[in-house]
């Protein structure tokens, strides 16, 4: 790590983040039970309900009763909490209704704000508004936001937009990172970091000034990314950054914890059930990969499809170490328009040093794609997912390699109705036959910056054409969706959410870019 951001990494790292009770220590015994007696459907249910008296009482009635021959958990917890509503449900289209419309008008039903926050909530307070995904997340999330600001832009919201950045600014001083969401169970990881690419999003209105307005938190997230990378040794590993053989470094995706995600309590604990010692690394695993957004995907799999045999950590992806180049150099416009030439120049430094070490370690020619670099093997995945479309999207690649990928797209992951996000169907989500919004977008954009417009114009025509689809014959527009057959979109841990942040946000984008597919 350069000298300017050894002593940003040590000031970040003084300043410890204040300890916030998750539902898992505040509920003890009575969240195991509710949990692995599946008491709500969706294990999420739990740790967003509300509890309609003060913790402590709740906790000394239930001691109180549980060992009576008369206690019935399922009644007691119906009378001691309310379960969360789901985000949106209350909204409808009026029928026939342009979809263009109907995405301005969801954000105001999208829109949270201070006065939303209940006591004892799991969701922490945020001082101004911003927008959730809808469905059952009901609160912000960190790299769904930037999909959302782009439709946020289109529908004339940039005050929303500018509110939500200042969100994830204040989450940086306050805990030292962005999480996962605003949620207490989601402090211990955060999400891909887009925070970079918000401020650039924003620039566009603001000006260059936003650049150095920001630079404290782009600074501080910067380290929490590279933390402990100017301490390990070659071939070693701490936290998210991982040094290889020569001295490069790259970074994996972590979570801080080794212990069932506390909103999917009962499905890690079936995941990591006879694993006995192993059961700690298999949970790490499991958030991990709930940190990169893909929650799952055979690309963090082993054998390719069994989820026990998750590794996120072992692997260094491309779609991340994408997204901490553009952090360095956004770091580096910063320091430069502060004034500061000996920060700009080594973050441009370890830009290129990024660059470098992504075309070399993470490029597969056999697979003409971007792929995950297995450190601790020394391997190189064949699989080609729509990850490989992010050093497109942050001008990564080298041009030649850019004119593979898009051959590699228009051949493996290009469907009917979009780009799949993988080759292969598991019943995970983060597979095929699923496409989902924020990897349409990357595409489409990272597509155009390397000359190939015929196909990130066909790219989205299908997408677009599917997401009206579903809408008109629905009234809705939802999280993800099949790109090879007719449904809307499945698998994974939970049912199809319908809102959809991300989705909204991506298609009202679309149809400014290519407006005769609003017709």
């Amino acid at each position: 790590m350069s000298v300017c951001f050894a002593g940003v990494a040590s000031v970040a790292l003084a300043q410890e983040a204040p300890h916030v009770a998750t539902p898992a220590d505040i509920y003890g015994e009575l969240f195991e039970q509710v949990q692995l007696n599946a008491v709500f459907p969706d294990s999420k249910a739990f740790v967003d309900a509300l509890p309609n008296f003060p913790p402590e009482l709740v906790m000394r009635e239930y001691r109180e009763q549980r060992a009576r021959p008369s206690f019935d958990l399922k009644r007691f917890v119906a009378e001691h909490f309310s379960a969360p509503p789901s985000a949106g449900a209350e909204f409808s289209t009026t029928a026939g209704q342009d979809v263009r419309k109907h995405i301005d008008a969801l954000w105001n039903i999208l829109e949270r704000s201070p006065d939303d926050q209940r006591p004892y909530s799991s969701r922490l307070p945020l001082p101004d508004r911003y927008i959730v995904p809808g469905g059952r997340f009901n609160e912000i999330y960190y790299w769904d936001s930037y999909f959302t600001m782009l439709g946020l832009e289109e529908s004339g919201r940039h005050d929303l937009t500018m509110k939500m950045i200042g969100n994830f600014a204040w989450l940086i001083d306050t805990y030292g990172h962005i999480p996962n969401g605003n949620r207490s169970y989601y402090l211990s990881r955060s999400q891909p970091p887009f925070f970079a690419a918000m401020i650039e999003l924003a620039a566009a209105k603001e000006g260059k000034g936003i650049y150095e307005k920001f630079l404290p938190q782009l600074k501080r997230e910067y380290a929490f990314w590279m933390d402990g990378a100017d301490q390990i040794r070659p071939g070693t590993a701490y936290r998210r950054a991982v040094k290889l053989a020569e001295g490069t470094v790259l970074n994996r995706y972590w979570d801080d914890r080794d212990t069932p995600r506390e909103e999917a309590y009962k499905e890690d604990i079936a995941t990591a059930r006879g694993l006995g010692t192993a059961a700690p690394e298999i949970y790490r695993n499991l958030r991990a990969a709930a940190e990169s957004g893909w929650d799952f995907s055979s690309r963090w799999l082993a054998d390719g499809k069994t989820l026990s045999t998750i590794q996120t950590t072992n692997l260094l992806p491309p779609d991340l170490n994408s997204l901490l180049y553009q952090l360095e150099l956004t770091i580096a416009k910063g320091c430069e328009i502060a004034g500061d030439a000996a920060c700009a120049g080594e973050m441009k430094a370890l830009a290129a040093a990024r660059k470098l070490a992504i075309t070399r370690y993470l490029w597969s020619s056999r697979a003409g794609a971007f792929t995950d670099y297995n450190w601790r093997t020394k391997t190189l995945s064949s699989q080609v997912t729509a990850a490989t479309v992010y050093p497109l999207f942050f001008n990564v690649a080298e041009k030649m390699q850019g004119m593979v990928v898009a051959m590699t797209v228009r051949s493996a992951l290009l469907k009917a109705h979009g780009i799949a996000t993988t080759d292969v169907t598991t019943g995970q989500q983060w597979d095929s036959p699923n496409g989902w919004a924020p990897l349409q977008w990357l595409a489409i954009s990272g597509l155009k910056k390397y000359g190939e417009d015929q196909l990130a114009s066909t790219i989205a025509q299908r997408w677009c054409a599917k997401n009206r689809e579903v809408f008109k014959a629905t009234g809705k527009l939802v999280e993800k969706y099949d790109v090879i057959g007719n449904a809307a979109g499945g698998g994974g841990e939970y049912p199809l959410q319908d809102g959809f942040g991300w989705t909204n946000g991506v298609l009202r984008k679309l149809l400014v870019m290519y407006p005769k597919l609003a017709q």
